[in-house]
């Protein structure tokens, strides 16, 4: 089935991966598999608190996220489950998200707006509801504005 979209997805941006502690996540990927670590986001409305480590260089990079929660007891509940969300670059997140609301895909509130990173995201809820029942079933998923190095790098 061909459908034409407003947007594309170009390729994988981050990975996300909580636990209760991201010492014991940064001491795996970090201090055993080798893996930069570039850098650090804490967000107290977002309940995170994490290292951003990277896989790779330049345009085609993939980010890799540690996260623990700042209270373990509140929602959102970023170590639950230990692979949190995955990030896509998208080449016109207004676009996409416009697009994959009316088809029927659930975001979760708060709408496109700034993330860890820089870039603005949105993201796409992990369950579908009565109003909006297209989802990843399951798999949070962050959609990323790419920018314009990456469109370049990746759109082929």
């Amino acid at each position: 089935m061909t459908v034409s979209r407003p947007f594309r997805v170009l390729g994988l941006q981050q990975v996300a991966i909580g636990h209760e502690d991201k010492a014991e996540l940064r001491r795996f990927w970090v201090d055993l598999l080798g893996v930069a670590l570039v850098g650090g986001f804490r967000s107290e409305r977002e309940n995170v608190d994490e290292d951003i480590a990277c896989l790779g260089q330049g345009p085609c990079a993939v980010e890799l996220d540690l996260m623990q929660p700042i209270d373990p007891g509140r929602s959102p509940k970023v170590h639950q489950p230990a692979l949190n969300h995955l990030g896509l670059w998208v080449d016109d997140l207004a676009a996409a998200v416009a697009w994959l609301e009316a088809q029927g895909v659930r975001f979760t509130p708060g709408g496109i707006r700034r993330g860890a990173a820089g870039h603005d995201v949105a993201f796409i809820h992990p369950r579908g509801d009565d109003a909006h029942p297209e989802s990843a079933r399951g798999v949070l998923v962050e959609l990323v504005q790419a920018p314009p190095e990456v469109i370049a790098a990746l759109a082929g």
